[in-house]
């Protein structure tokens, strides 16, 4: 275990008297907690014990304690001494269960908070409440399989391979035809069953599940996603090969025609695709300004850019911005946001072009790819364009499996694994290339136009719950010929390395409200209003903005504190090439167009891994464990933590 660095949290100074000292006595109830659990105790009950008073006129001391609450749900420890609180991140634990444990205790705050909500309590006691369909009644649990049922099929199926017959079902708006459930319900049903919370992902989403065709109801076996990836992982891209300086040394080790002439093209789409008329209209730039740019027209543009952001986050019509026809892609054009983005990135691309064009423009060659190598500048507007490049095709051709697992029973057989296999198969690619052969929102509201942009996956990369101990992406590879790929050849799941991520899991929804307001009320000229386009992770930029009001470093408290390892399955053989479009064309490593690629994956997974373990005790013992029989205890069942309406008297006579 590391040494404890301990954070100075106290309020802003010039804060009233009282709540300073409001926050010492929660500070103190706090640390004679620590370092036990909080199991039991909410935010309120916090609250109330430390005699804070009404925090909606207090919004300072509502977002330091709220925060602090969770600081300490999470495992940091506080001390109190003459100057104020210290509070100390949670040390990652050396012994592998109690790091996995800590872990989970901190999801499990996030979790349990949703669970108590009245909407969501609502929906899982919905879903679990018999319903008529077609003649009978069906609940949730008959999409559950009895675990003793699983054991016996297995015994007595070990060659015919029909007591698990799992096959993928892409989720969208349609109804179970088994159930009359809608698939989406399903799907986020179980779903609540993780150890973190449920939350919508922005932009991109597939959901998937997987289901047993051996059984009446056809029942769940697990479930994934498929969503927008992270824009940058220090690890991913250098594995791919298109990280900046990376691709910088490949273009000096071998300028070729072939690269030179992608760069020229990227000069000329960078700026095609920005959305002019009503520039030029206001007389910002002439037409002349888009072959031959100066310096000048470029600080008018860079200029425009940030009067129209301060009017965006000045605005008060949101509410109409939302309201925009969703294929206007010129109104939504002449928004101030998009106002801003276009101007900003149309200086950008004159300046690019303006530096590289005497070396590319018209006739791109390895020679002038040389020549602008030998030019410091041009270096510098490469890297713009390189990372330009990147951005615009990591949401596209790159692809996060953000939701990967099995449910009981069948988790004990490892079938983590087969839906992770599952979700980078030809059925998910093929389903994926048709959901988003669309036009792109971002894309087409900065060009005024309808812009389609490549939907064929190149990598799907995912990251580990948990950065100690086994994961089911470990020895996760198959022979390519189990989906049509070439002889020899191997898919799979690559470790990519090791990262500590920034993030929010650690703070509840209602310290996320407290830290939006302290900041809003701080500066309201400062303001994020979760509109697509505006920039990722909205809850991220809150959480930081708040923290910064309350003077706390961002930073600091923004680590998970978790070591999570990072995995890559690379679907083409021509990766870097593709996914940054010098090749228009993926070389896939499998058959996208296979009829029978569920099929195929479930048979490898079953006797490379489920068949050998059915016959273990130890294994058969923990699927028999999940039983439908009432009262219905079977692990695949949503855990709703009880209600919490008792007092922390002793608490509170601790703090008089």
């Amino acid at each position: 275990m590391t040494e404890p660095k301990y954070l100075p949290l106290n309020l802003p100074s010039g804060s009233p008297r009282g709540e300073r000292h409001g926050y010492l006595r929660l500070c103190k109830l706090l640390a004679a907690q620590t370092p036990g659990p909080l199991a039991g105790l909410n935010h309120d009950q916090w609250v109330a014990a430390a005699k804070l008073g009404d925090l909606y006129t207090q919004p300072t001391l509502a977002a330091a304690a709220h925060t602090a609450i969770d600081l300490v749900a999470q495992g940091w420890t506080v001390k109190v001494d003459r100057l104020g609180p210290l509070f100390s991140l949670p040390a990652i634990q050396v012994d592998r269960d109690a790091e996995k444990e800590r872990i989970r205790t901190q999801e499990h705050l996030r979790r349990d908070e949703q669970l108590r909500k009245p909407s969501v309590r609502r929906f899982v006691k919905g879903m679990e409440r018999p319903r008529p369909h077609q003649g009978q009644l069906v609940s949730i649990f008959d999409l559950m399989r009895d675990g003793r049922e699983l054991a016996e099929a297995l015994k007595g199926d070990q060659s015919e391979r029909t007591a698990i017959q799992p096959y993928v079902q892409i989720v969208d708006d349609s109804t179970c035809d088994l159930t009359g459930f809608k698939l989406q319900d399903i799907w986020r049903y179980f779903r609540h069953t993780w150890s973190n919370a449920y939350a919508t992902v922005p932009g991109r989403s597939m959901p998937i599940l997987v289901r047993d065709r051996a059984t009446p109801h056809h029942v769940v076996i697990g479930l994934a996603a498929i969503s927008s990836p992270v824009v940058q992982i220090a690890e991913r891209d250098t594995w791919m090969g298109w990280e900046t300086d990376q691709f910088l040394r490949d273009l000096r080790e071998d300028p070729s025609d072939e690269l030179a002439r992608w760069i020229a093209h990227r000069i000329q789409v960078q700026q095609a695709e920005v959305y002019v008329d009503d520039l030029l209209k206001d007389s910002l730039l002439q037409p002349s300004d888009l072959a031959k740019p100066t310096d000048d027209v470029i600080a008018r543009l860079k200029a425009d850019a940030e009067r129209h952001r301060q009017r965006h986050h000045r605005s008060a019509t949101i509410r109409e911005v939302r309201n925009i026809e969703h294929d206007a892609w010129i109104v939504r054009a002449e928004t101030d946001l998009f106002r801003s983005k276009r101007s900003a990135a149309l200086a950008e691309a004159l300046d690019i072009r303006m530096t590289l064009g005497p070396y590319l423009l018209p006739e791109p060659t390895a020679d002038g790819l040389r020549r602008a190598l030998g030019d410091h500048r041009a270096i510098a507007r490469l890297r713009r364009l390189i990372r330009r490049a990147r951005g615009e095709r990591v949401g596209t051709v790159i692809a996060d499996l953000t939701v990967c697992g099995a449910v009981a029973p069948y988790n004990a057989l490892t079938a983590g694994k087969l839906v992770g296999a599952l979700a980078v198969s030809p059925t998910v690619l093929a389903a994926y290339s048709q959901k988003y052969a669309r036009p792109s929102e971002i894309a087409s509201a900065m060009a005024g136009r309808a812009i389609v942009r490549e939907a064929r996956l190149s990598m799907i990369a995912t990251t580990s719950l948990y950065g100690t101990g086994s994961s089911q992406y470990n020895r996760l590879v198959w022979p390519a010929e189990v989906v049509g790929g070439e002889p020899g050849q191997r898919m799979g799941f690559y470790e990519l390395g090791r990262s500590r991520s920034f993030g929010t899991s650690q703070f509840t929804d209602i310290s996320v409200e407290a830290l939006v307001r302290l900041s809003t009320l701080k500066d309201a000229s400062v303001r994020v209003n979760s509109l697509f386009g505006e920039g990722v992770s909205p809850r991220l930029r809150k959480v930081r903005l708040g923290l910064a009001a309350l003077g706390w470093p961002t930073n600091e408290l923004l680590k998970h504190g978790r070591e999570r390892i990072l995995y890559g399955v690379p679907l083409v053989s021509n990766l870097r090439d593709y996914s940054l479009g010098i090749d228009r064309t993926p070389d896939y490593l499998m058959d996208v167009s296979l009829p029978d690629g569920d099929a195929r994956v479930s048979a490898w997974w079953l006797d490379r891994w489920a068949l050998r373990r059915a016959v273990q005790p130890h294994v058969q013992e923990a699927m028999q464990s999940h039983r439908l029989i009432r009262p219905v205890t079977h692990g695949a069942r949503v855990p709703l933590p009880p209600d919490e309406d008792e007092g922390l008297l002793s608490m509170a006579a601790q703090a008089r």
